[in-house]
């Protein structure tokens, strides 16, 4: 699953490729709790087992992708 984090005071964006088997509902719960609360940091750990940590206050927005088995490669007629 593909997260991008967007930040203040910066075009540009950070993103952090979840491990397959990521609860997207706790997922969200767990962005709502960072979100809600002043000081705190949204702490996600990619599928390599690096962490990435973002101040609540500089969250601008946050975007869940599709998991990665949703993603298609190629061209296609739809």
């Amino acid at each position: 699953m593909d997260v991008r984090i967007g930040v203040t005071y910066t075009p540009k964006e950070i993103e952090v490729e979840l491990s397959d088997d990521t609860d997207r509902d706790k997922l969200i719960s767990t962005i709502e709790e960072a979100i809600s609360a002043e000081g705190k940091v949204l702490w996600l750990t990619d599928r390599k087992g690096r962490s990435v940590g973002v101040p609540s206050s500089k969250l601008a927005y946050v975007e869940i992708g599709a998991d990665s088995h949703d993603r298609r490669v190629g061209f296609a007629a739809l």
